[in-house]
């Protein structure tokens, strides 16, 4: 087994969490997992509002999603 040394600030030892200053790799990974994802979901939210999207309701969206699918099935 190999040992890596990763250096973060305390801020982003905080920010994430963490409670040992030891962490196996599945752990670490897990933890940054968890951070892409946050931030993929606030871009998510930030594009939708941009685009007016966050407005819509489910009974709009699923609307949505099956003209497109409709779409696609008659141009083939």
């Amino acid at each position: 087994m190999r040992t890596l040394n990763i250096v973060i600030s305390d801020i982003e030892y905080n920010k994430f969490g963490i409670k040992t200053e030891k962490l196996n790799f599945t752990e670490f990974i897990e933890l940054v997992s968890r951070e892409l994802m946050r931030q993929n979901i606030d871009k998510c939210i930030e594009l939708a509002e941009k685009h007016g999207l966050s407005k819509m309701t489910m009974d709009e969206i699923t609307n949505e999603v099956k003209a497109v699918r409709k779409n696609a099935k008659n141009s083939y």
